[in-house]
């Protein structure tokens, strides 16, 4: 082949990993989704936040931004498994402690972007000035969420949220090397399950559930408020760090009123 670029992409596309990578990856999915329910009280939280997105799915307006949402992150994740993850995986063996190493790593550096996006670009905080506020208010909405408000969501947060995620892994390998299959299918399940219990309605707080307890907790109090914290997603650490975690004392809160920001979310959307 006369265009060695070309040769090169052709050479490192592996549609095939690729493939196997989405199969896991919803295989063990719903393996997890029927293994929680054996659990009384993961069976009991699943319940309750079943019930409450049924409750929800009722209102015209949630109903049609939850099917927009689950049509384009189907769109976007169909381009991140032809376009992008091809090029970042291999089966070639690897040390477990290297894998246990580089699911550490892509979730750490995620969180850390996705912090720093939340805070300045979502929010009205910093230099900034928040200018994607008004996009960000949709998923804000919804004050006490449930499980399924992860994704009640604008249509291009679904973009940013996955672009972020998959840019992380897809960059990543420049420095690391290619990522094995299984640490890309761990790290996606953690990234999305995480996600989603962040906003669970939870009951439950004896051991051994105190820190699923805690993590639910710190995100409603940041859906409650509009909050200036708990801006990370995947640990606390880096809202620690900052100086941006609130425990329900009140934080720091959003120079706008949330009722100001609904309304020029509406506006926009009308």
């Amino acid at each position: 082949m006369n265009n060695p670029i070309l040769a090169t992409l052709i050479e490192n596309y592996r549609w095939d990993l690729s493939l196997y990578t989405f199969v896991g990856i919803i295989g063990l999915s719903m393996l997890g989704a029927r293994l929680i329910r054996l659990v009384p009280a993961l069976r009991s939280a699943d319940d309750l936040n079943v019930s409450t997105y049924k409750e929800k799915m009722v209102k015209p307006r949630y109903a049609a931004n939850q099917k927009w949402n689950m049509k384009w992150g189907l769109f976007f994740t169909a381009i991140i498994f032809v376009a992008i993850m091809p090029f970042c995986l291999t089966l070639a063996p690897q040390p477990l402690w290297s894998m246990m190493l580089d699911m550490v790593v892509i979730l750490m550096v995620y969180d850390f972007f996705y912090y720093l996006t939340h805070r300045f670009v979502f929010h009205d905080a910093g230099f900034l000035g928040g200018p994607l506020i008004w996009m960000h208010a949709v998923h804000h909405r919804q004050h006490n969420p449930c499980r399924r408000d992860s994704s009640y969501i604008h249509p291009l947060e679904v973009f940013l949220g996955l672009g972020l995620y998959v840019a992380t892994i897809a960059l990543l390998p420049l420095a690391m090397g290619k990522f094995h299959v299984a640490t890309i299918i761990i790290t996606w399940i953690a990234f999305q399950q995480i996600n989603l219990h962040n906003h669970d309605r939870w009951e439950t707080d004896k051991f051994p559930y105190k820190y699923l307890s805690y993590a639910a907790k710190l995100h409603h109090f940041h859906h409650a408020k509009f909050t200036g914290g708990n801006f990370a997603t995947i640990t606390p650490l880096y809202d620690w760090m900052f100086g941006t975690l609130d425990n329900g004392e009140g934080g720091k809160s959003s120079a706008r009123k949330l009722k100001d920001i609904e309304a020029q979310t509406e506006a926009a959307e009308a």
